[in-house]
């Protein structure tokens, strides 16, 4: 993945370490440890991994978004050719929402209840592109209707409580691409929406990003999206990404047990009731790693070696990466 983007490169993520330190500093969590990625213009990354793998605390750090406790330790992050761990807060805040947005999983903590629709999606057009008046109404009511809600005019002036769930994600959807940033992040955008709107907001959001070229990292733990919306995915597990690859390709040649143990874990079309690939145990304590290995105490491939070394990645055919001694060879 990292070799073809030299030259269209959008976004670039090298060794990124946000660590989280509690009591005084004693205890200290190492929730995103030496991760690296890139994005291309016009791709779709998929970041996927069970709860508490590191995917979310990634993305709120490319935003430098995070809550008190923790903090940026090491790395670099590279959006448009700028190093974003080097501007200062007043420099961020021109960066969200004009070069790169959010989209949250739940859209009622995005939206505030207390403002209009019209207001909540014409705050960045205010800010980033000056908008006032009748060419600020004009944006905010194309964009209702860009995003397929009907008569824009009137739910423009009503509030997030009068509106669906699927109606709410679609406008947070709006507000993200208000002022066409280059990169949006999708946090689990689609959990709380049911099979038949999410599918069309799935396919709304594929049709906004080709027509505008955006580059999107699609955060999930379905790989049946990751499927359907995805070029590239990353497997991310205990704050480190597992494996990287083609879509196409870690859906036909999973090298590392966890990404195996994922995809098994999921029904295909012929599913006629047998029983579905388990990973055994829990996700491990981030403050707490097991020695070598962070997955090798729910490998069943695991050896002597995984216990007494961490697998550094290793380089596969083409674009496709793998931390996993299995790969060595």
């Amino acid at each position: 993945m990292d070799e073809q983007h030299t030259n269209n490169t959008l976004l670039k993520v090298e060794d990124l370490k946000t660590y989280f330190f509690t009591q005084k500093g004693r205890r200290v969590v190492k929730a995103v440890d030496g991760v690296n990625f890139s994005l291309a213009e016009g791709e779709i990354l998929g970041l996927v991994g069970e709860s508490g793998c590191g995917k979310t605390v990634t993305s709120l750090s490319i935003l430098r978004l995070l809550p008190p406790a923790a903090r940026i330790v090491g790395g670099r992050i590279t959006l448009c050719g700028e190093s974003l761990l080097e501007k200062d807060e007043k420099e961020m805040r021109k960066v969200r929402g004009k070069k790169v947005s959010m989209i949250l999983q739940d859209p009622m903590v995005s939206l505030n209840p207390l403002f209009t629709i019209g207001d909540q999606i014409g705050e960045p057009l205010k800010l980033h592109r000056k908008l006032s008046g009748f060419q600020l109404v004009d944006r905010v009511r194309a964009l209702l209707a860009a995003v397929k809600i009907a008569s824009p005019e009137t739910r423009r002036k009503e509030y997030p409580h009068q509106m669906s769930g699927g109606m709410r994600q679609r406008i947070v959807g709006a507000i993200s691409v208000s002022c066409e940033p280059k990169l949006i992040i999708a946090d689990e955008a689609t959990t709380n929406l049911d099979l038949t709107i999410q599918a069309q907001y799935l396919r709304l959001l594929k049709e906004i990003q080709e027509k505008n070229r955006l580059s999107m990292i699609f955060i999930t733990h379905n790989f049946g999206i990751v499927a359907r919306m995805c070029d590239h995915v990353a497997v991310m597990y205990a704050g480190k990404i597992m494996e990287k690859a083609p879509v196409k390709e870690i859906f036909s040649s999973p090298a590392h047990p966890y990404t195996e143990a994922l995809i098994g874990s999921v029904p295909g079309v012929d599913y006629r009731g047998e029983r579905l690939v388990t990973i055994e145990g829990q996700p491990p304590d981030l403050a707490a790693l097991p020695d070598g290995c962070s997955f090798r105490p729910r490998c069943s491939k695991a050896n002597e070696r995984c216990r007494e070394e961490a697998p550094p990645e290793f380089k596969l055919a083409g674009d496709h990466y793998a931390r996993c001694w299995l790969c060595e060879n």
